[in-house]
């Protein structure tokens, strides 16, 4: 049985946010997008560069990209509407990504979004909390919350080797920390919309909703 490095940290330090993958970073033609490395991930929040936006708005139009069939209507054949027509159309949007929780304090990760994870599913959180009280967040690394009794356990990788980081926080403190992450969401959502106006107006309200729902979160006023 692996032996889990059990470590309670002071909650000023234990840091949740919502993390967008980021698997491309070359020209866009819709507008600057930021200097982030391929394969990482871009935190999101309120404070965003508009070239940071236009990078996640790509990012997750990229995720919901298919080849347009005719149950989701015709083909468009201007770069445009070829690029928005999954993120306008599909039923069920995803964002690659999810809330990574970070220890600033010694710049460890204690539960990092894996493959197949995805901020739309970011309401797992509250089941750990308010529901079944457990959640995993992906393969490689499979991270895991579990809600025992008033306190929440949360490990970086459950089918990981020995000495996989492992903290317990309350059931407040998790509280505290979905509502902030939610919060940052809901901040970047407001630039998006901000964004689209200015890149895509003809398409801005439906691209804003769009990414709402590609997030799991109400429309922007």
């Amino acid at each position: 049985m692996a032996v889990h490095q059990w470590v309670r940290h002071h909650p000023r330090v234990i840091v949740m946010q919502p993390v967008l993958e980021i698997s491309a970073t070359d020209a866009f033609a819709l507008g600057p997008v930021g200097e982030q490395k391929a394969y990482g991930y871009l935190v999101l929040n309120g404070e965003l560069t508009p070239a940071e936006v236009g990078t996640a708005v790509r990012q997750i139009a990229d995720c919901n990209d298919f080849e347009p069939d005719e149950e989701h209507g015709p083909c468009p054949t201007d770069p445009l509407g070829i690029f928005l027509h999954g993120l306008l159309t599909m039923p069920d949007l995803v964002a690659a990504g999810g809330f990574r929780v970070t220890d600033n304090a010694t710049d460890t990760v204690l539960v990092q979004p894996g493959c197949c994870s995805g901020l739309e599913g970011w309401r797992d959180w509250l089941e750990v909390l308010d529901g079944t009280g457990y959640a995993y967040f992906g393969d490689d690394p499979f991270s895991v919350a579990e809600r025992v009794n008033d306190m929440v356990r949360l490990t970086l990788d459950a089918h990981g080797t020995d000495g996989s980081p492992v903290i317990e926080l309350s059931v407040d403190q998790v509280r505290k920390l979905v509502a902030g992450a939610q919060q940052d969401l809901q901040d970047f959502l407001n630039l998006a919309g901000t964004w689209a106006e200015q890149h895509l107006p003809a398409h801005a309200a439906a691209a804003t909703a769009a990414l709402s729902r590609a997030l799991d979160l109400a429309p922007t006023p």
